[in-house]
């Protein structure tokens, strides 16, 4: 029993209630198994994931900061970078703090209403990251294939409800999947395969029935993984085409410059989603999905503000303005 009750575990010791049963055990609270399969590198990758996450921070704060303060990058190319960067922070600030605490600790509790919380934060701000990378594209589709009507289609309302639908549905998504794990019981045992609470390694501890939970996790993939990967690959498909016909070589690299940051932005964060996630629950594994988790609940959010920027002269230049630093 005291065995039991240090693993996080409640046993029922009275009359039934509706969410137990006579000697039967329910979990209040989960250990997140993290690293801790690798102790040796258990400090190193504490410096490594503080130092990432302290950049990831500062990058995204800047880029805020620069965009805010800056009119001449109050258009929608940099609106949407905005929101971006914001999607970052609550992504990486989800996941990071009780990441680096479990790496100190030799067991990283979480209870069941933090873990509930960390998957809707996290479902929201990844899947809204993956559904603003389309709605990029689609800008830079209409600023270089439609140049003479990119102020007309992409005018600030129109942009305003774009990003007030992706924040809207991307919310929705997350509310339905942690609604649908709250409804689930977990009987023990309760270590999460994972440095961070996510519906596979969750689904694979509940003792009843998952089935709604599958088909509504793999509708999730087809959409977002699929279905966003393809209206991407079709826009800049017309863009490379658009590109191609330019017969000005300035012109053609004038153009693959305002794309090609948001495009290697692309390539990283599906390569990440397609190596763990788009696969049936049954084919989960633990340690792929912690490589893609650290792609893009660290790495991603750490290296977008330095692609934007370090090939973005109008970011920089603002930065120089704001911050002595960037002077030099």
């Amino acid at each position: 029993m005291k065995l039991m009750a240090e693993l996080g575990f409640t046993v029922s010791e009275s009359l039934p209630s509706p969410r137990t049963m006579s000697n039967q055990t329910l979990v209040t609270e989960f250990i997140l198994q993290g690293f801790s399969e690798h102790p040796k590198y258990q400090i190193f990758l504490f410096c490594s994931f503080l130092s990432l996450y302290c950049m990831a921070l500062t990058g995204n704060a800047l880029i805020i900061v620069a965009i805010s303060f800056n009119p001449a990058l109050h258009t929608p190319m940099y609106f949407f970078l905005f929101n971006l960067a914001t999607m970052d922070i609550i992504c990486t600030s989800t996941i990071m703090p009780k990441t680096l605490a479990g790496l100190m600790l030799e067991k990283n509790f979480i209870s069941f209403r933090g873990c509930m919380a960390q998957l809707y934060f996290l479902t929201w701000s990844a899947s809204s990251e993956l559904l603003l990378l389309t709605v990029m594209a689609y800008d830079r589709y209409v600023a270089i294939c439609h140049p003479l009507h990119y102020s007309t289609m992409m005018s600030q309302a129109f942009c305003s409800v774009l990003a007030a639908a992706v924040w809207a549905i991307c919310a929705f998504n997350s509310a339905i999947h942690t609604g649908l794990m709250v409804r689930l019981k977990f009987c023990g045992p309760n270590v999460i395969t994972h440095f961070f609470c996510e519906i596979p390694p969750l689904l694979r501890l509940s003792c009843s029935s998952t089935y709604v939970n599958n088909v509504m996790t793999t509708l999730a993939d087809a959409f977002y993984g699929i279905v966003n990967f393809l209206m991407t690959i079709v826009s800049y498909g017309f863009i490379i085409s658009s590109i191609l016909r330019m017969r000005s070589s300035e012109g053609k690299q004038k153009a693959f410059s305002t794309c090609s940051s948001h495009l290697i932005v692309v390539c990283m964060y599906y390569t990440a989603v397609f190596y763990a996630y788009i696969s049936p629950v049954s084919g989960y594994s633990a340690e792929k999905s912690k490589v893609a988790g650290v792609l893009y609940t660290i790495a991603s959010p750490t290296l977008n503000p330095l692609i934007y920027t370090l090939r973005n002269m109008e970011v920089k230049a603002s930065l120089r303005k704001l911050v002595p630093f960037f002077k030099n």
